[in-house]
């Protein structure tokens, strides 16, 4: 049973910086792709950031410039470091395998950013 913890929320200024943490157990965490996803209040989840096994990194366009997902294979841990936040980055980060996603999801973790 592949378990998803996710930490590092909270609330911030527009302009602040937030670093997600998601530390995975009971899975071979190193050999997949792995992504932030984030879903707003009426709105679908949609993909932030990915990253290979490999280290390889993706962006949507929203995010680039100013997110940064790496991991540490050794602690079955991935991060997303946030700068510039935006109002409009207000939202439940979670991650998950990239791109067909585990069965199940953490809890995630709220990013409230105030203008």
């Amino acid at each position: 049973q592949v378990q998803l913890v996710e930490s590092g929320g909270g609330l911030v200024h527009s302009g602040g910086s937030l670093r997600l943490s998601c530390a995975a157990s009971g899975t071979i965490f190193s050999i997949y792709a792995m992504g932030w996803y984030r879903q707003a209040p009426g709105k679908q989840r949609e993909l932030v950031a990915s990253i290979t096994s490999g280290g390889s990194t993706n962006y949507a366009d929203s995010a680039k410039g100013r997110f940064t997902i790496s991991r540490d294979n050794a602690k079955n841990t991935v991060y997303l470091q946030m700068n510039s936040l935006k109002p409009e980055d207000t939202a439940v980060y979670s991650c998950n395998r990239y791109p067909r996603a585990f069965g199940s999801w953490g809890q995630g973790t709220q990013v409230t950013v105030s203008s």
